[in-house]
């Protein structure tokens, strides 16, 4: 398939559309050219061809930035690949992602790192980026990320094992990659001791584990330690630390609001999966929601609330992690339903951890907004604004002219409900099934070009690969 050059692009003129951007809406008209905003005002004119979209009822905001999905390729294709991904993600809002290094093999070397940017330059629907994975005992490798500190999204630390052999938990390697980096740390915070701990206390139960157990097993305090761990490491150097999906109350008094966040050194982010579910699921849904870190006790999803509308919690994101049915421990019925395999010894164990959210996360907090749990303002600043500002994403993030024209047409009047037939994740499910949300994408803008619109897509042009002005 061969990408639209620039010359070649069509321009977009979307009328009486309401903008949703920089912390207020107002009615507008915004002209596309060559791929990015052109002009954002009243009755513009132009005088060279262009392709009008009515806005009328709809809302226009900046393309979502997931900072954090896992779309498995290369090695692990079966349960997902980055073309497949990136179509469920343009189709739900989402038009750039930076995904994680736990691939087959792990991206633990420079050239299979940009190996896997030379697939997204063939196959993604969406603006991509790739973190360089670390191990106890690829530092040096890691650490020349700093050579391309411009074009590398920062490196991913796992200090708890998740999916996959990635894990650093050497503190002598950790000291050195705190020390050494000048591009951004992102951490999966769990501690490999208490987990390990915890778990040999169920164990020694010697009773059948289940799903509940998930959040007593990869606990509160596994969390806190890790944080507080990855913090102290990070103010020791002054490093640029950014902690990826906080799950529990106790953690949250270790980040602020009192920085503005182009100044902040230690960031963090809250995923939609622990704002919508609480440990309370876990009897409905099961392995279905096992994931790492752990959906928690439900006052632990208040308290992540509190903070992410307090701006201790910089930014959403969806560690979208896709594991096909099978791996969950389930199977569809005749009825299509998704139903647990039974009598499947040591399922929760065996069950995999990550659940598939990029396609459904923007309608799932539109309807937080519908319910008055969040501003669609405040949710604009912290899936897309934040993003861009938290990674230093030039030309992104904000619909203003001069920018990508990275941009999402919301129908905050026409339904959206998650069944089997709709879901376009490779693995082919999802938590959210039977979730009704009151708003629909209508349109999907990736530099310029409608990558999706009306619930068709044109695979005429692929993303770009993201930049970063450090």
């Amino acid at each position: 398939m061969v990408t639209i050059q620039i010359q070649d692009m069509q321009n977009y003129l979307i009328k009486n559309i309401s903008v949703v951007n920089e912390g207020r809406s107002f009615q507008s008209d915004l002209l596309i050219k060559n791929g990015r905003i052109e002009k954002i005002g009243n009755n513009i004119s132009v005088s060279f061809p262009v392709q009008e979209i009515n806005g009328e009822n709809l809302h226009l905001l900046p393309g979502c930035i997931d900072d954090q999905v896992h779309f498995r390729e290369p090695g692990l294709t079966h349960k997902a690949t980055i073309y497949t991904e990136s179509k469920a993600a343009v189709a739900g809002g989402v038009t750039s992602f930076m995904e994680m290094p736990n691939t087959l093999p792990p991206a633990f070397t420079q050239k299979l790192l940009e190996e896997k940017y030379q697939i997204a330059a063939e196959s993604s629907l969406a603006n991509y980026s790739f973190y360089m994975g670390t191990s106890n005992d690829n530092t040096e490798e890691a650490l020349r990320t700093n050579e391309k500190k411009n074009d590398v999204c920062g490196l991913k630390i796992f200090m708890g094992s998740s999916t996959g052999n990635l894990l650093v938990d050497n503190y002598l390697t950790l000291d050195k990659l705190f020390g050494g980096s000048e591009v951004l740390i992102a951490t999966h915070c769990e501690s490999e001791r208490i987990i390990k701990e915890n778990l040999e206390i169920f164990l020694a139960k010697k009773r059948t584990l289940t799903a509940v157990d998930h959040p007593l097993i990869r606990s509160v305090d596994a969390c806190f330690e890790s944080s507080l761990t990855a913090i102290q490491f990070a103010k020791k150097y002054g490093s640029r630390l950014h902690v990826f999906h906080l799950s529990t109350e106790k953690e949250l008094g270790l980040f602020t609001n009192m920085i503005p966040l182009a100044e902040k050194r230690i960031t963090a982010e809250v995923c939609v999966h622990h704002l919508h579910f609480s440990s309370n699921d876990y009897n409905r849904l099961g392995n279905l929601i096992k994931c790492n870190p752990a959906i928690k006790a439900p006052e632990n999803r208040e308290a992540l609330w509190r903070a992410l509308l307090d701006d201790r919690l910089d930014l959403i994101a969806t560690d979208h992690a896709p594991h096909t049915i099978s791996e969950k421990g389930f199977f569809r019925n005749s009825l299509g339903l998704l139903e647990s395999i039974s009598g499947l010894e040591g399922s929760y164990l065996q069950a995999h951890a990550g659940l598939p959210l990029v396609q459904h996360s923007l309608l799932l907090m539109l309807d937080y907004v519908k319910k008055g749990k969040i501003s669609i303002e405040k949710l604009v600043e912290k899936m897309s604004h934040a993003v861009a500002v938290c990674f230093q994403i030039p030309d992104r993030g904000f619909i203003r002219e001069g920018y990508h024209a990275d941009l999402v047409l919301v129908d905050m009047n026409r339904d959206t409900n998650v069944h089997a037939r709709n879901i376009l994740y490779k693995c082919g499910w999802s938590p959210l099934e039977g979730e009704h949300f009151p708003a629909s994408i209508k349109y999907t803008f990736v530099n310029g070009h409608p990558v999706y619109g009306n619930g068709t897509f044109d695979e005429s042009q692929w993303g770009k690969r993201l930049k970063f002005k450090r």
